[in-house]
């Protein structure tokens, strides 16, 4: 029997929703047995893609023909946007499997390496990637289908994650010794748990964490409002704000 653990890459292309999600995954790999590894030794290779310029599709294209040169007995899975918008084109650029948005959070408990390694011993593993900030994921989905924009095609469930496990996660981190959270989503103006939107979310990390900075991924114009402004009164709200715009012809 081998006792090895497998190993696991994955590699991020995209928006910090994708980062978050990526940033899950590896939690939730080491946690089933996994540890993480460079990608020409891995067992499994997870990209995740995005798909918002031709520029994205393109340079997804050429990390699975070169990951699958260097490693040829790796297995690679390709998910995100892109995998959600073509998969069979991705396949054909030597992926062994497309997985969609929907099953990527699954992809811990669905797939298996190549070489069927034996999972034993504890399951600690390493924390790849280990940084100072880290991403919360707390919403995904959009269906504002904008005249310049695919996301709602290819992230068109939209849900919100609850906040007790938003708070939980936070709470997770700082315990780590994350000094910095990134709330992150593809719109998290709209986030709503129940009687709890963004401004309320944020007012409960502020009471029950002591995170040293909240940091929050773009929001709409239309999402700034006087309840949302008057939490940046806390000095462990990050200075920045990141609006999406377009100009009007």
């Amino acid at each position: 029997m081998n006792d090895a653990r497998p190993r696991i890459h994955i590699e991020t292309l995209g928006c910090k929703l994708n980062q978050a999600e990526s940033e899950r995954l590896v939690r939730d790999f080491i946690d089933s047995g996994y540890e993480t590894a460079d990608y020409d030794s891995a067992d499994i290779i997870i990209l995740n893609t995005c798909t918002v310029t031709h520029i994205a599709d393109r340079k997804a294209r050429h990390l699975v023909r070169m990951m699958k040169k260097a490693n040829p007995g790796a297995r690679v899975v390709v998910t995100g946007c892109y995998a959600e918008r073509a998969a069979n084109e991705i396949k054909g650029c030597g992926a062994d499997l497309a997985v969609s948005n929907r099953e990527k959070t699954q992809l811990p408990l669905s797939i298996s390496p190549a070489g069927e390694r034996q999972v034993s011993g504890d399951k600690t593993g390493t924390r790849a990637d280990k940084r100072v900030r880290s991403f919360l994921k707390v919403q995904d989905g959009c269906r504002n289908y904008c005249s310049y924009c695919i996301v709602p095609l290819v992230r068109s469930d939209v849900f919100s994650v609850k906040a007790d496990r938003i708070i939980a996660e936070a709470l997770e981190r700082e315990q780590e010794g994350y000094r910095e959270i990134v709330l992150t989503g593809t719109e998290i103006g709209s986030y709503s748990d129940v009687s709890t939107g963004l401004p309320e979310l944020i007012g409960l990390l502020l009471k029950r964490t002591v995170i040293s900075r909240i940091h929050l991924s773009s929001l709409q114009p239309q999402h700034i409002t006087d309840g949302l402004l008057r939490l940046w009164q806390s000095r462990r709200l990050v200075l920045h704000f990141h609006l999406a715009l377009q100009r009007e012809r």
